[in-house]
């Protein structure tokens, strides 16, 4: 048997293999927390904060916080007072409770602190003491921040603190967030605009600051048009404002020029495959749907149809939509049952005669077939566009004054 060679680096292993959602982080949390200490690292604004306060509620343990950026040493060795001859040093309240009972100890932003407090922690994290005095039974010790790569004014961590804990890298599921979304009341439109673009729940961190889209960003934004239109200020105007003033311009622009064009919120992509007719009227909003089922259907994740659904659906397109729609996904639509309404169309394009024509025959279908197969010429007429948000035909006046995009 050949050996595995050992991956080297710290990309070897790709992202899925070295980072956990959220939900499994907080059923390890709720697992391990009480015997050893976990550092959550992820990206701002995805939650880390949220699941350290739901897996402690669960468990019935009342959590107290520690922010990172605003503690010194004394904060976490106490204070020194005076018994007998000697000096004791009395820990703060919030970090051993009078009554003796466990709760769940949360160290917020841990890799912004200042190296003495890092230090300070060390006994905490590892011993669960805090000089003479061990935390009650059953307490929990969660730690969480920001990677360095998130430009969050994060501090180097040193060796032995890391040594100290377990390291979880926290990633966003698309799916865990539109269930907690559902349950949370974030707005419908939101949910389906996330549901159809899934990379824009959580974006890159900017190199300049400024607003970009996460799930705290997506939430907020739905909270602040709840509060906008409840008091009867929400129009498209307030609408763009809020979209910039929250989320990445890009995401900001599509969201807004959907919003302006569609009476209705965007509905599950399965809809519009069973209903074609129900699609955007509008030729912004109507692309971004198209090119949302091409990236789903690329990826897997396009809602199961019966083939006679796929084949109403297609024939359903103007001949322009259609050839973006299938281009470069002939096969993955013929398994689904599309091979028919793809044959029509190309044959209708390239002017071939349409299968089961007296003249055509086999040679006919030979041909229409390796044409598809190949991406032939008319489909080479119009390429899809590489992403949902390429789709959304954008001008100047999509973003605000002064923006790039």
């Amino acid at each position: 048997m050949q050996p595995v060679p050992a991956p080297s680096g710290d990309d070897a292993a790709p992202e899925h293999l070295r980072t956990i959602t959220l939900g499994r982080a907080k059923a390890l949390i709720r697992a391990m927390a009480h015997e050893q200490s976990l550092l959550l690292l992820a990206p701002p604004g995805i939650g880390k904060s949220d699941i350290v306060f739901e897996a402690a509620r669960e468990a019935g343990l009342p959590c107290r916080s520690l922010l990172g950026t605003q503690i010194a040493p004394e904060d976490v060795s106490g204070v020194p007072r005076i018994v007998g001859e000697r000096s004791v040093f009395c820990p703060p309240r919030t970090l051993l409770p009078e009554d003796g009972r466990p709760f769940c100890l949360f160290l917020d932003e841990l890799p912004a602190c200042a190296p003495d407090v890092q230090k300070a922690f060390y006994s905490l994290l590892l011993e669960r003491r805090i000089g003479e005095f061990a935390l009650p039974p059953g307490s929990w010790v969660v730690a969480a921040g920001n990677r360095v790569q998130d430009r969050a004014l994060v501090r180097s961590m040193s060796s032995a603190l890391v040594n100290r804990v377990t390291v979880l890298n926290l990633r966003a599921d698309v799916g865990e967030w539109l269930g907690w979304a559902g349950a949370h009341g974030v707005r419908p439109e939101v949910r389906r605009f996330v549901a159809c673009l899934p990379e824009s729940l959580v974006r890159a961190v900017p190199d300049v600051p400024a607003p970009f889209s996460t799930p705290r960003a997506w939430a907020a934004f739905s909270r602040a048009l709840d509060l906008a239109e409840a008091r009867g200020a929400l129009d498209a105007d307030a609408r763009r404002a809020l979209a910039f003033g929250r989320l990445s311009p890009r995401d900001a622009a599509v969201f807004c020029a959907i919003a302006d064009e569609t009476a209705a919120p965007l509905r599950e992509l399965g809809d519009y495959l069973v209903e074609p007719a129900t699609l955007p009227e509008g030729l912004s909003a109507r692309w971004f749907v198209l090119d949302c089922i091409r990236q789903h259907l690329k990826a897997g994740t396009l809602p199961s149809v019966e083939a006679p659904v796929v084949d109403r659906f297609l024939r359903a397109l103007p001949d322009e939509h259609q050839l973006a729609v299938v281009t470069d996904l002939v096969e993955r639509w013929a398994d689904l049952g599309g091979e028919a309404a793809m044959h029509a169309l190309l044959a209708r394009v390239a002017a071939l005669p349409s299968r089961g024509a007296p003249d055509g025959g086999a040679g006919a279908d030979a041909a229409v077939a390796t044409d598809c197969a190949a991406g032939g010429s008319a489909t080479d007429a119009t390429p899809a566009p590489a992403s949902p948000i390429d789709a959304v035909p954008l001008g100047a006046g999509d973003l605000p004054h002064g923006s790039a995009a």
